[in-house]
């Protein structure tokens, strides 16, 4: 069995719905199951709606009428005929979202988080298999919420894998197409959770795990996995392979390739992974396996914009070691910094982070207290992955280079 999955991007419109149909026509849908994540910006939309429901309740009826107008609009381009049961199919899930805001009494923002943001997929779903169906491509829609299991940490919730595995085992009709939602579970008492970024990934891999399955297919808008983000670098090439290690490898740097919690399943069955085009489905892609790190064998190039770089100096020359490292991690920690690339020598210690809390200053505040602390804004981090000499030469040139730190196998540079 094969599991395929589409992205918000790719079933943004009509005109992506047909395009999917026109990708299991070409690649064969028997033996399938689809993930479909919400379509387009929908996620981004019911969060509005949310943060209206616990700030704003003035704006919430309006916020909740611009995702069933967005919807409706693909719907009318899809069918024909306004009684096709599918209008009826989403209208009850509007309503049962409208009903749940009517009801709730939990202050606990993360719990509705949950309960709502997934009506974008079981919305994006119904309609596409209704549509399936509509044009002879037959299939079996799911709620994915009836087969993975979770515990109750909302928006980032854990599998149950052995409840999973047996829900999935047992209920899942293999010989026909099944669709169903990407980023969604529930727990023990039926509520919804989700399970975090990357989830509709991460949905697939679960269920491949599960299915023991022959592959996954994520299907993007570009052709594959690239060497570099094309909106920052010149020349970017297609990556033919490359082995689960090396692409945990670059998500870790900030590459956007596969988060490192979709691949761990796939890697303890060895289940490939292809990333290819919803544009051209024929063509290669990159496959994500067991073998050749990586091939072609070029450098892979990574940037994180809008770093700070704090370096810092004892204030009496004395060593900064071991319990002036802790102190700092501490400190980080507390404030919730991500830490991106550290160095360090006997009285000095650099650090890049990424202040996605906007702590920046009381975390200096705190520093100063103990060490000299010299700080940059909105610099840059590079990483290169498989480096030579030529591509640190282009990647330096005409940039002032703050740190730099090479290993075997990667440099990273922070420039100004």
């Amino acid at each position: 069995m094969r599991v395929y999955k589409f992205g918000g991007a790719s079933v943004k419109d009509a005109k992506g719905v047909k395009n999917l149909a026109t990708v299991l026509k070409t690649t064969g849908y028997e033996n399938t199951l689809v993930v479909v994540s919400a379509m387009g910006k929908t996620t981004n939309a019911m969060e509005v709606v949310i943060k209206n429901y616990f700030e704003n309740k003035d704006a919430l009826q309006s916020s909740i009428h611009d995702v069933i107008k967005y919807h409706n609009e693909i719907l009318l381009d899809l069918f024909d005929n306004e009684r096709h049961q599918v209008f009826a199919s989403v209208k009850a899930l509007f309503d049962e979202l409208a009903l749940f805001f009517k009801r709730n009494k939990s202050p606990d923002y993360n719990y509705v988080y949950d309960q709502t943001i997934g009506f974008g997929e079981l919305i994006s779903t119904t309609i596409i298999s209704h549509y399936l169906n509509e044009i002879g491509l037959k299939n079996n829609w799911l709620d994915v919420r009836d087969y993975i299991k979770t515990d109750t940490y909302y928006r980032r919730a854990n599998v149950n894998w052995e409840q999973t595995q047996d829900r999935i085992s047992s209920n899942l009709n293999r010989s026909i197409l099944n669709i169903t939602q990407g980023f969604l579970g529930s727990d023990a008492n039926n509520f919804t959770t989700t399970l975090g970024r990357e989830g509709s990934d991460y949905t697939a891999a679960i269920f491949a795990y599960c299915l023991n399955a022959e592959s996954v297919t994520i299907w993007k808008d570009v052709p594959g996995v690239l060497n570099a983000d094309p909106r920052y670098f010149e020349n970017a090439q297609l990556l033919h392979q490359i082995s689960y290690r090396e692409a945990i490898e670059l998500a870790f740097y900030g590459a956007s390739v596969i988060h490192p919690k979709t691949l761990q399943p796939l890697q303890q069955k060895e289940i490939p992974l292809y990333v290819k085009s919803f544009l051209n489905p024929t063509t290669e892609g990159t496959c994500v396996s067991k073998g050749k790190a990586i091939a072609p064998e070029v450098p892979c190039f990574i940037v994180k914009k809008n770093q700070i770089l704090i370096s810092l100096s004892s204030l009496d020359f004395s060593y900064i070691v071991e319990e002036n490292i802790s102190d700092i991690f501490s400190l980080l920690h507390l404030y919730k910094m991500k830490v991106d690339v550290i160095q360090n020598s006997a009285i000095s210690f650099s650090v890049c982070i990424d202040n996605i809390y906007n702590n920046r200053d009381k975390l200096l505040q705190h520093l100063k207290a103990k060490f000299n602390v010299t700080c940059h804004d909105n610099v840059s981090l590079y990483t290169i992955r498989h480096y030579d000499t030529a591509a640190i030469k282009a990647l330096e040139k005409d940039k002032t280079v703050l740190l730099k730190q090479l290993t075997r196998e990667t440099v990273q540079i922070v420039t100004k």
